[in-house]
C-alpha cells in the first residue's frame, strides 16, 4: 500500500467513513488523539488528512504534507482550513454540509421555539417557586417573517422546516441569485432589514462576513426580532447583540456560537457575564450540527463524496 492510498485521520469520526473508504482501497491510520506537532511530524507519509475543528490547517500543516492531495472536513464549513493555498497546493477539499444540514435546520427551530415562548424562563421560574402565567405568554410563529442570511444546505434546510408554521421566509444570499422555491422567496439585503421578525444566520465565516451583525447593521431592522445564529461565532459580535437586547431591538438571542469558544478563554471575555445573566439568550454549546445522527451521516457524506474524486493523482 502506498501513501497516494493513506488517509491520516486527526479526529474523532464515525467508524462508516473507514469502513466504507477501505473497501475502495484506502488504507485509514485513525489516530483521533493526534495533536499538531505529532501531526506535523508524520503528515508527509499520507494522501488525505481528516479533520474536524482539533487544529486549523493552515500554510504550515500544507507545506509540511508533500504527498497531501485532499482534505475532509467532518462538517459543514472550511473555515479551519487555508482554502485559498490548498488550493493552489492542488489539494481537493471535501466538506459535509449535507450530512448535517437537517441537525442545524431542527437545532434553529428548537432554538426559536424556546426564546418565542420563553421556555428557559419559565423553567427556571418554576424551579424557584414561581408561577408567573401571565409573565410567560409567548410568541406564536403563524403569520411572523423569518428573514434568512444564507441560502445553502443549512438556510434551506431551516426554510424546509419551518414550511409548516405558516410563516414567510425570504432569504438573501449575496452569491446566489435565481434561488427562490417553495420554502423561500429570495430577496434583499433591504428587504430583510425592513420586515423580519426573525433573522436567522446561516453564512460560513470569510472576510465579507466577520463582524457582519454588529450595532450599525442592526440598528436598521424596523421590527424587533428574534435573533439566531447556528453558523460561525465571529459572523456576529456578541456585545452588538446585547445592546441590542437592552435597546428592545432584539427580544430574544439563540447563539449556537460564539465569537469565542470554550473555556477558559469564553469566561474572560468582557460581554461574557453580561451574557451570562441576560435571559432573553439562550446558549448552546456549537451543537447543532452534531447530534448521534449526524456523526453518522456525516461520515457517509465524506466517504460517498471522496470515493467520486479522481484516484489518478
Amino acid at each position: 500500500m502506498n501513501s497516494n492510498n493513506k488517509i491520516l485521520i486527526a479526529d474523532d469520526i464515525h467508524p462508516i467513513f473507514i469502513e466504507q473508504v477501505e473497501a475502495a482501497g484506502y488504507q485509514c491510520d485513525y489516530q483521533p488523539q493526534i495533536k499538531l506537532d505529532e501531526a506535523l511530524q508524520i503528515i508527509n507519509n499520507y494522501a488525505g488528512l481528516v479533520i474536524r475543528s482539533k487544529f486549523d490547517v493552515d500554510k504550515r500543516v500544507i507545506d509540511a504534507a508533500t504527498n497531501l492531495h485532499f482534505i475532509c472536513r467532518a462538517g459543514a464549513g472550511l473555515d479551519n482550513i487555508d482554502e485559498a493555498y490548498a488550493t493552489q497546493k492542488g489539494v481537493t477539499l471535501i466538506n459535509a454540509s449535507e450530512g448535517n444540514m437537517d441537525a442545524v435546520g431542527e437545532h434553529c427551530v428548537g432554538l426559536l421555539l424556546a426564546l418565542m415562548n420563553r421556555f428557559n424562563i419559565a423553567d427556571a421560574e418554576i424551579r424557584n417557586g414561581q408561577w408567573k402565567r401571565g409573565a410567560n405568554r409567548g410568541y406564536e410563529l403563524k403569520g411572523k417573517t423569518v428573514g434568512i442570511i444564507g441560502y445553502g444546505f443549512m438556510g434551506k434546510s431551516f426554510a424546509k422546516k419551518l414550511s409548516g408554521f405558516d410563516v414567510n421566509v425570504i432569504a438573501y444570499d449575496k452569491y446566489k441569485t435565481g434561488f427562490s422555491d417553495k420554502y423561500a422567496r429570495e430577496v434583499s439585503m433591504e428587504e430583510i432589514v425592513k420586515h423580519s421578525d426573525v433573522l436567522s444566520l446561516h453564512v460560513p465565516l470569510t472576510s465579507e462576513t466577520k463582524g457582519l451583525v454588529n450595532d450599525e447593521y442592526l440598528f436598521h431592522f424596523k421590527k424587533s426580532i428574534f435573533f439566531i445564529n447556528a453558523s460561525r461565532g465571529k459572523v456576529a459580535q456578541v456585545q452588538a447583540v446585547l445592546n441590542a437586547i437592552k435597546s428592545g431591538k432584539i427580544l430574544g438571542a439563540g447563539l449556537d456560537v460564539l465569537e469565542v469558544e470554550k473555556f477558559p478563554a469564553l469566561a474572560e471575555q468582557p460581554w461574557f457575564e453580561e451574557l451570562k445573566q441576560c435571559d432573553k439568550v439562550i446558549l448552546t454549546p456549537h451543537v447543532a450540527g452534531w447530534t448521534f445522527d449526524s456523526y453518522r451521516r456525516i461520515s457517509e457524506v465524506m466517504a460517498s463524496k471522496l470515493l467520486l474524486v479522481n484516484r489518478n493523482w
